[in-house]
């Protein structure tokens, strides 16, 4: 055995788990992305999907992205720099451009993508980059690849943000990134706080709305325009693969900063673009999002019967307020126990271990989309103080 082949097969973690029958990964599912899908044959309801509109199976959506493959095809064979550019690319980022706020918007092929090549790419060796601890990975990587200062500060502490600004040389380039909804807890970020503290120290700010597109804002246009401050935010990050019910993400910002990025962001340059079918439905899932606030309204709806449900019935849940509720666990086995039980009952939920989240903070991931009922909420807790117990965790 090769010494590579060899180091890597001390990595047995996966097959223990599956060893003792916990193992919560690539589990396959036989059917539409919905709020009940089919696993193995058998109906379960989803409450693992990052689809908080729902309209991942809408069939206006699929429609939008039937059309735009026969016209185009089923790829571009190339990057946006050359020859992966379409009309249709270009009418997505007008669209954005105006949906967001923002004077220009630039596609990418994926969400981490983004993070990674802006967050790596906007600023130089004498500058800054202020990152919160639970920022989303490809920030981190993003942060890691580039050559600035980095500095961590405290989670949404915004007594420690300033305390890092504190250590910046003020004529050098600041940037702050955070997520606008932290994915795996679910909180939000104190946008009001960062974007003062980005003023008294002339500093700029961006902000990951993966999680907060669709859920937060005036049709779903996510947390800076929920707190109203679009303006004063330098750039906002989005993704389609959530609430836009695609693939595929972006940045919106001014044209001084995409004129740079389009010539200088490896992650947009050296990659394929995001395809027809992926550019139509996102297209489509944004008019949607305007034109139906009632479905912003019933996911809120549901989010806040779960979290009463939850809070009522003794679940530690930290301190969510969004669509995205943590059911802590606190031990590795017993998270990956209680996923699997749960599947059992016809509960998807996701497992959260290390590194995703601190080793003392494990917990079960469970999500709202605008398309589950009240009843299958009711059905879910049900099963989740079943589950809960019998684990010994309520």
């Amino acid at each position: 055995m090769k010494p590579l082949q060899e180091k890597l097969s001390r990595y047995t973690a996966p097959q223990q788990a599956k060893a003792a029958g916990i193992y919560p990964y690539f589990r396959a599912i036989s059917s539409e992305q919905d709020s009940e899908v089919i696993i193995n044959g058998k109906k379960v309801l989803m409450f693992g999907s990052n689809c908080y509109s729902g309209l991942v199976n809408d069939p206006r959506i699929k429609e939008a992205a039937i059309e735009a493959t026969k016209k185009y095809g089923t790829g571009c064979a190339g990057s946006p720099f050359l020859n992966g550019t379409l009309d249709l690319h270009k009418k997505l980022e007008r669209r954005l451009a105006e949906y967001i706020g923002k004077e220009d918007v630039m596609v990418y092929s994926t969400g981490f993508e983004v993070n990674l090549g802006v967050v790596s790419t906007l600023t130089g060796r004498e500058d800054y980059i202020l990152w919160d601890e639970q920022d989303h990975a490809s920030i981190i990587e993003g942060r890691r690849l580039s050559f600035s200062q980095s500095l961590k500060y405290k989670h949404n502490d915004m007594e420690s943000l300033e305390k890092q600004l504190q250590k910046c040389d003020p004529d050098k380039v600041k940037l702050i990134v955070t997520d606008g909804v932290f994915s795996m807890e679910g909180d939000v970020a104190n946008l009001p706080k960062i974007v003062e503290l980005a003023k008294k120290y002339n500093a700029s700010v961006m902000v990951d709305e993966a999680h907060g597109i669709g859920v937060f804002g005036k049709g779903g246009r996510g947390t800076a325009d929920h707190f109203g401050v679009t303006k004063d935010v330098d750039l906002i990050m989005g993704t389609f693969s959530k609430s836009l019910a695609s693939l595929g993400g972006f940045i919106a910002t001014d044209k001084e900063i995409t004129n740079y990025l389009r010539h200088h962001s490896r992650s947009y340059i050296f990659t394929a673009s995001i395809t027809p079918a992926s550019t139509a439905a996102a297209l489509a899932a944004i008019d949607i999002l305007e034109k139906e606030p009632e479905r912003q309204e019933h996911l809120w709806e549901m989010t806040n019967f779960a979290l009463k449900g939850l809070k009522d019935m003794g679940v530690e849940i930290g301190n969510t307020s969004t669509p995205i509720i943590p059911i802590f666990i606190r031990d590795d086995y017993k998270t990956f126990t209680v996923t699997r039980d749960l599947l059992e009952e016809g509960i998807f939920v996701n497992p959260v271990v290390s590194p995703a989240v601190a080793p003392h903070d494990t917990l079960i991931r469970f999500s709202l989309m605008s398309t589950h009922t009240k009843e299958q909420v009711e059905y879910a807790l049900e099963k989740i103080k079943k589950v809960l117990k019998s684990n010994g965790v309520l």
